[in-house]
C-alpha cells in the first residue's frame, strides 16, 4: 500500500514518461477516486525556488519540482523506491506552504 512520504517509479504519461515521484497523501479509501496526488523529481534542474534537492542513493541527481505537482490514478505507480524521512517530508511541506501561501 502506497503511503505519504514514499517515492516511487509513477508513469506520468507519454510525454512526461515515467520518473520517480514523492507521495503526498496515502492511498485513498474505497469511496474517493483512485488517486495520488504527486510531485515529480527532474535531473534538469533550474535552480528555481520551486525545487527542493534531497539527495537519496535510490535517486540520480535532481530535485523534486513542487511547480509539477499532479494527480495520478493507483495503476501508474510501478515500484516503491524509498521513503523520505520525516525531515525530508516536513523540509518539503514547509517550501509548499511557502511557495503557495497557505
Amino acid at each position: 500500500m502506497p503511503t505519504r512520504g514514499e517515492v516511487w517509479m509513477v508513469d506520468l504519461g507519454m510525454v512526461a514518461k515515467t520518473r520517480p515521484c514523492l507521495l503526498l497523501n496515502d492511498e485513498p479509501p474505497e469511496e474517493e477516486l483512485a488517486l495520488l496526488v504527486v510531485i515529480p523529481h527532474t535531473t534538469s534542474t533550474r535552480g528555481s525556488d520551486w525545487e527542493v534537492a534531497l539527495p537519496k542513493s535510490y535517486l540520480k541527481p535532481g530535485a523534486f519540482h513542487l511547480q509539477q505537482i499532479t494527480s495520478v490514478p493507483l495503476g501508474r505507480l510501478e515500484y516503491r523506491m524509498g521513503k523520505l524521512d520525516e525531515a525530508e517530508f516536513a523540509q518539503i511541506r514547509r517550501k509548499l506552504r511557502s511557495i503557495l501561501a497557505l
